[in-house]
């Protein structure tokens, strides 16, 4: 049996689901996209080739080889995405938390259920129909979990707005000895350089007391201001809009020093190597075509 445990984003790495490009299926049609980014690059002809992404996500997965962290990989279901696994669920503490994503998406749960069958079932949980919650919005920080959601009334109109105040009263109930700290996330259906799809693509942290930060992605500055306060402003790496857009707060850490980062994200990586990081670059520049990237095509299981 797998023994769950995640407390936080950075603690040494030891058991991951990593998503997969394989059988990937043909360009969606501008309709069918579910994000700005890729509907910008449905548009314009420039979304990205399956053997290109298969490449960039076996990259990823030899570096999880280099540092001995077991590798799970979904079912492969034909002609169908299954990069961002960080989507269909996640793990708080010792608990499997099924997300409830949107229903065309249902089948990539399935693809998972043999490691699903490794857990203890009595860890395993999945929200009340009401509640939505993903992956990309679920962050831990030791006693805090914070969540990305969408306050505004138009929720419903926004294929973009992911999680919703019932899926964070939904964790609070859950872990009522967590503090749980909620931010309001700005949203546009049409410009992805003003979309914080999750609260992963405006934040995260690295290391033990420092972040990456984009501080347009808030729509309340009562919230960026929070995350300065517990961080420290001289902790905290400040993206630029283009920088959101290319995703640089969605890396993924190994461990306390280890970070896995976009090789083209030169300011990033540099800044992290300053501040005693062993940074692992690799490609990822296609797959962030369909704003996602290193955290979004993780589930970790297991940390220490």
């Amino acid at each position: 049996m797998l023994q769950l445990n995640v407390k936080n984003e950075t603690s040494r790495l030891r058991a991951v689901v990593l998503g997969s490009a394989v059988n990937n299926g043909p360009t969606p049609t501008a309709a069918e996209a579910y994000d700005p980014k890729s509907l910008e690059h449905i548009l314009a002809g420039t979304y990205p080739a399956e053997a290109d992404m298969v490449n960039e996500m076996e990259a990823f997965n030899k570096v999880f080889q280099k540092y001995d962290v077991k590798v799970f990989r979904p079912e492969m279901i034909e002609n169908y995405n299954q990069i961002f696994t960080r989507d269909i669920g996640f793990v708080i503490d010792d608990m499997f938390i099924k997300a409830n994503i949107l229903p065309d998406r249902e089948r990539e749960l399935d693809a998972i259920q043999y490691v699903l069958d490794q857990i203890d079932p009595n860890k395993i949980v999945r929200p009340p129909e009401e509640v939505h919650i993903e992956g990309g919005d679920v962050m831990l920080w030791n006693d805090y979990i914070f969540i990305g959601t969408y306050k505004g009334s138009d929720y419903k109109d926004y294929i973009t707005a992911r999680t919703n105040m019932e899926g964070v009263n939904y964790i609070k109930a859950l872990f009522p000895h967590k503090k749980v700290k909620e931010f309001d996330l700005v949203k546009s259906k049409l410009e992805a350089r003003d979309n914080a799809l999750h609260l992963d693509c405006c934040f995260q942290p690295v290391g033990k007391n420092k972040g990456i930060i984009y501080k347009s992605g808030f729509r309340e500055e009562s919230d960026y201001v929070f995350l300065v306060k517990l961080f420290g402003k001289e902790n905290l790496f400040h993206i630029t809009r283009d920088e959101m857009y290319n995703m640089n707060s969605n890396v993924f850490s190994i461990d306390e020093n280890v970070v896995v980062s976009e090789k083209n994200f030169t300011r990033l990586n540099n800044w992290l190597r300053d501040n005693g990081f062993t940074v692992e670059e690799i490609p990822y520049a296609e797959i962030a075509k369909q704003e996602g990237l290193l955290r979004c095509s993780t589930l970790p299981l297991i940390r220490d």
